[in-house]
């Protein structure tokens, strides 16, 4: 029986006390539907100072549907995305971006999460060749599923990259504002200053009930996008509920005091479980992921009182999480838990 407390995911956190909120204004009397509604109107003024004025966005439903939406608008079927081997995309879609968009994944070693331009050269090869899939779309994880991040001159070269090989650059952003609170930057600079061409920026892993966005940064780029999004099932009927809850994270920067907070209380988790002896952290901590190393029987032992994920079975290798939510008690807590379960 695991108990309430989790160290699985963000989206296991509750929805933060400032959203609930905004969405239960938000439902007062009648709105237009599909978007054309005040809140929808104030998301994309919010939108727009928080990512550049030329940012389009979009709000949609999830994050899978945002990342096959806004990549099987930019690609073809016969195209490719290219992404780390580590990525949502490829470990955690059930295949719905191949599915969703007809293009085929191809993935780089990634063990930090992160690519570089120099691993795509070898791709670019099958360029021209018909029996071959076209690479077109570089997808970034930004933080990656790793925990780790992208600085904004490592973003900028792989853009200056696509741009030069005729490739649209990609960012999965569900994480995005752990990224920004932890490189303690804008969300433009990791994104429209960078080179970014459309990304999926996410909320619900950062104190929303069910927000995500397909935000293009290329303005050409988006459109028709509205029709995209129709057929991709994303397009919300009462999108206002969606709109309210961005409204919510993008103003007074309750996004960067969750994502701040959530990446404190990893680097609290980090260094105490580290002190104890027999776990090992495996990754460097930058946003809100722990990766550790313990004895097998350990974490049977504190599975049954903690919900968490192994990561790699064959390493005795976990993830441990944290959100806006987590506190220092639980932190202690579960310090403690680790400790009686190495014994």
């Amino acid at each position: 029986m695991y108990s309430l407390k989790s160290f699985a995911s963000d989206n296991n956190a509750p929805v933060h006390d400032a959203v609930m909120r905004a969405i239960i204004e938000a439902n007062q009397g009648d709105a237009i539907g599909y978007g054309d509604d005040i809140h929808t109107l104030e998301t994309e003024k919010l939108f727009r100072k928080h990512f550049g004025a030329n940012a389009k966005v979009f709000p949609v439903l999830t994050g899978t549907g945002a990342n096959v939406a806004a990549i099987g608008h930019i690609a073809r079927p016969y195209q490719a995305v290219v992404c780390a081997d580590k990525a949502h995309l490829e470990n955690d879609e059930c295949g719905a971006p191949e599915k969703g968009t007809g293009c085929k994944l191809l993935t780089l070693a990634a063990p930090d999460g992160k690519i570089n331009s120099g691993q795509i050269i070898p791709l670019l090869k099958s360029v021209g060749f018909q029996h071959h899939v076209q690479p077109k779309v570089i997808s970034l994880t930004q933080s990656t599923e790793m925990g780790t991040v992208y600085q904004p001159g490592e973003l900028k070269e792989i853009s200056a990259f696509a741009r030069e090989h005729g490739l649209y650059l990609h960012l999965d952003g569900a994480r995005l504002a752990n990224a920004a609170a932890a490189l303690d930057l804008s969300l433009a600079a990791l994104t429209s200053d960078a080179g970014i061409d459309v990304l999926s920026f996410g909320g619900t892993k950062n104190g929303a009930m069910a927000a995500e966005a397909v935000v293009f940064l290329n303005p050409e780029l988006a459109e028709g996008f509205e029709y995209t999004r129709k057929q991709s099932m994303q397009l919300a009927s009462k999108m206002r509920f969606i709109s309210a809850q961005f409204n919510a994270l993008l103003s007074d920067d309750l996004w960067l005091i969750n994502a701040r907070h959530a990446n404190n209380m990893a680097a609290v988790l980090s260094e105490k479980a580290g002190n104890i002896s027999g776990v090992t952290i495996t990754q460097k901590v930058e946003t809100n992921a722990v990766f550790a190393s313990l004895p097998a029987s350990a974490i049977e032992k504190l599975q049954r009182q903690y919900y968490f994920y192994t990561w790699d079975a064959e390493k005795n290798e976990v993830r441990w999480m944290t959100s806006y939510k987590t506190s220092e008690n639980d932190i202690d807590d579960f310090v403690s838990a680790i400790g009686v379960a190495m014994k």
